[in-house]
């Protein structure tokens, strides 16, 4: 679906993104919804499939940058604006961010998602270095540790992200 950013505007898209949500409830899924509107008016949607799919990554956000990246034929969405009808968690933050998103617009924020039952205070808390025993991350060092990164150095042929 192609719309043009311009007659929309973010509180259009995330009015979208709301009503992607909605019609994700009715039908037995999460209460979230995103679009990606890419560099070329294209829009692209997706809705929270983590109970649907079994997929702890199938958050709407990720849902939406997957989609726009198929459809473009491009893992590089720059240029792109992402619009979502709550505040993204780290995950989906991290995704915009590896999908080179330009801006996210959301609607409802984390405080609201909490009340709900959706609370991610604990993933900010763990990134900001204040509840590091959530996850325990060691690196445990093996001879062949930089085999990959040497081995992607050396191939002429590959495609940089």
């Amino acid at each position: 679906m192609t719309v043009s950013a311009a007659s929309t505007g973010p509180e259009g898209y995330l009015e979208q993104a709301v009503q992607l949500a909605l019609r994700n409830v009715a039908h037995g899924g999460g209460p979230f919804g995103a679009i990606v509107v890419t560099a070329d008016g294209t829009v692209h949607e997706g809705v929270n499939r983590v109970t649907r799919d079994n997929d702890p990554t199938a958050h709407a956000e990720v849902v939406a940058i997957r989609t726009a990246a198929r459809e473009s034929r491009n893992f590089d969405l720059s240029g792109a604006v992402l619009y979502t009808s709550c505040e993204p968690c780290p995950l989906c933050l991290a995704a915009a961010l590896w999908a080179r998103i330009d801006v996210v617009h959301f609607a409802a924020d984390r405080h609201t998602a909490a009340a709900a039952g959706f609370d991610d205070a604990v993933f900010y808390e763990y990134f900001d270095g204040t509840r590091p025993e959530l996850l325990p991350a060691r690196r445990t060092a093996i001879p062949t540790s930089d085999a990959p990164f040497e081995a992607w150095r050396d191939n002429v042929g590959r495609t940089d992200y």
